[in-house]
């Protein structure tokens, strides 16, 4: 009997070595690391850091695991709040195609289980390259727009079984163990876009992780579970969260062709789908420096999706919506020249110049003309000078890819007040080098909260 597509993925993840990983591959997997890091510390200063954080402490009472610029807590507590730390102030990675943020399901378990057990740095590289893979992967044979029009959120769905691939390569599940682990993320596998507009996005993440989590553990005590979930035709993923998907996409070149490389980066916080927005909006900053005041008219042309999604928010409320609101987004920009984390503080989002120029000034529109993140800018001074750009690919992306040298930067902004700043740029070295690090348990050490930088 042949392998079903579950069977096969699961082989390719349990056999997969660091050879088999070609160089530009594993120096995605470092650049998507070392700015999953800086996302997480940046996540300390979440609006809901602090209860996901009092949930995480409650879960168990142990403290075996590190908290990413925090303290430690139990596996599992470590393994959510760690999730969560990574997508609390929107500003982690995205998979364009399935709209999924797939590093707070899967960077967690593995860095965690890593530093469980002492092992590798070379160790943790394979593992989080089996991880992104299969996530990726997995969100892709879905058929995304089937999967979608039902109402799923790819994270809590198709994370799951990208934190089962990475926690179950570093505790070695063989291919018929690695298959059980991914039915038993599959059973887990949740969340719609009902949530959408509330933190409990946020929460499908670190879910996900847990589960995939618990998925590898229990499949290494040899629970029985269906070894093809994927492709099962009585509740199997693709057919009760798709419409069949294509399984085919699943193994498809597996090995040859990474869909991880396809994982976008976020240059800025605020929402993954108005990068492209952004980007035209500094494009056109660089060509003539303006600021809200100068402008006589301005629009601003979104895909209809991304419309529907952040172009409808020009009353923001606080924190959260303005970080997925594109009218408040553009005004800050303007206003600011920059976009950090500084910039959703409420000093700036209840500015009353911010709030009226969103309201009024910023004009968004839904272009059908454009798909996925590509965004058009227009905008009209006073003084006449027109100014018009086109974003087709935002920074950060797979093809206008962010250098080390801004992915560095962004984890030592982020890092002020969590960590030292020696612990920083030893973090990086670490990151950089990475399967030369003898023991992920060093990595995550330099992570803890360091008390007197955050006294400084």
């Amino acid at each position: 009997m042949s392998e079903s597509s579950t069977e096969q993925l699961a082989r390719f993840v349990s056999t997969l070595g660091y050879d088999d990983i070609p160089a530009n591959v594993r120096e995605k997997c470092k650049d998507v690391l070392l700015d999953t890091l800086a996302c997480a510390l940046a996540g300390q200063a979440g609006e809901e850091t602090g209860q996901v954080s009092r949930f995480a402490g409650a879960i168990a009472a142990s403290s075996e695991s590190s908290v990413i610029g925090g303290d430690k807590l139990s596996l599992a507590g470590a393994t959510m709040l760690n999730g969560y730390l990574i997508t609390a102030v929107t500003m982690c990675d995205i998979h364009r195609s399935t709209l999924t943020h797939v590093t707070p399901e899967v960077v967690p378990p593995a860095l965690l289980i890593a530093e469980r057990d002492s092992l590798s740095g070379r160790d943790l590289l394979v593992a989080l390259a089996a991880g992104f893979e299969v996530t990726t992967r997995v969100g892709v044979a879905s058929d995304y727009p089937a999967f979608r029009a039902r109402g799923y959120h790819g994270p809590g769905v198709f994370g799951a079984f990208g934190s089962a691939a990475a926690a179950g390569k570093l505790i070695k599940l063989n291919p018929e163990a690695m298959a059980r682990a991914f039915g038993l993320a599959g059973s887990q596998a949740g969340g719609t876009f009902a949530a959408w507009g509330t933190p409990t996005v946020k929460f499908h993440q670190c879910r996900g992780a847990l589960s995939g989590l618990m998925a590898a553990l229990l499949a290494e005590q040899d629970f029985l579970a269906t070894r093809e979930f994927l492709t099962h035709k009585d509740g199997g993923l693709f057919n009760t969260f798709s419409n069949g998907g294509k399984p085919e996409e699943v193994t498809k070149d597996l090995g040859k062709r990474w869909e991880l490389e396809q994982i976008a980066l976020r240059l800025w916080p605020s929402a993954s789908s108005i990068q492209g927005m952004n980007t035209a909006l500094f494009d056109a900053l660089e060509q003539k420096p303006f600021k809200l005041k100068d402008i006589k008219s301005i629009k601003i042309g979104l895909a209809p999706v991304v419309f529907n999604l952040h172009g409808k928010l020009s009353k923001y409320k606080a924190k959260f919506d303005a970080l997925i609101s594109a009218h408040y987004t553009a005004a800050i920009i303007i206003q600011d020249h920059v976009l950090t984390l500084e910039q959703f503080l409420p000093e700036r989002y209840d500015d009353p110049e911010i709030r009226k120029a969103a309201a009024e000034l910023i004009d968004i529109q839904a272009d059908e003309r454009l798909k996925d993140v590509q965004a058009t800018v227009e905008v009209e001074l006073k003084d006449g000078t027109k100014i018009s750009k086109r974003c087709e690919f935002p920074r950060g992306s797979y093809e206008n890819p962010m250098t080390r040298a801004q992915i560095e930067a962004k984890l030592r902004t982020y890092a002020k007040g969590r960590i030292s700043p020696s612990a920083a740029d030893r973090v990086i070295a670490s990151v950089t080098s990475l399967e030369n690090l003898g023991s992920v348990r060093e990595l995550m050490q330099m992570l803890r909260q360091d008390l007197r930088a955050a006294a400084a």
